[in-house]
């Protein structure tokens, strides 16, 4: 299976989730998150298969989110709107987030991360 690895280069998690993925072989399509962030659709279905609430997927601690006052508007936004935003802005997306079958994780977990099977 190919897991799809959405990251940020100057992300020191990322690099930290990379080197974690490399060193056990995990077949990966490396996806700047920036630049390419996953569609509302995508989003969802991850969202939906993580079991994790919408929050998690959110990137608490980035410039963007305190630029965009993000911690005033979350609250009143449907999940929809919330998941088009992220889609918008992939800077506003916790990473890494790495997803395959039935997988989905967000930010990096050492411990989930050696879990992982080729």
């Amino acid at each position: 299976m190919k897991y799809r690895f959405f990251e940020y280069s100057a992300c020191s998690s990322c690099r930290k989730a990379r080197k974690a993925l490399e060193s056990k072989g995990i077949d990966f399509e490396a996806i700047p998150i920036v630049d390419r962030p996953p569609s509302a659709k995508d989003l969802a279905a991850y969202v939906k298969k993580s079991g994790l609430p919408l929050k998690k997927f959110l990137n608490t601690s980035g410039v963007l989110y305190r630029e965009m006052k993000i911690s005033e508007k979350w609250a009143g936004m449907s999940e929809a709107e919330a998941i088009e935003l992220l889609a918008k802005h992939g800077k506003l997306i916790k990473r890494p987030l790495l997803v395959g079958g039935e997988r989905v994780l967000v930010g990096f977990d050492e411990k989930a991360y050696a879990n992982l099977k080729s």
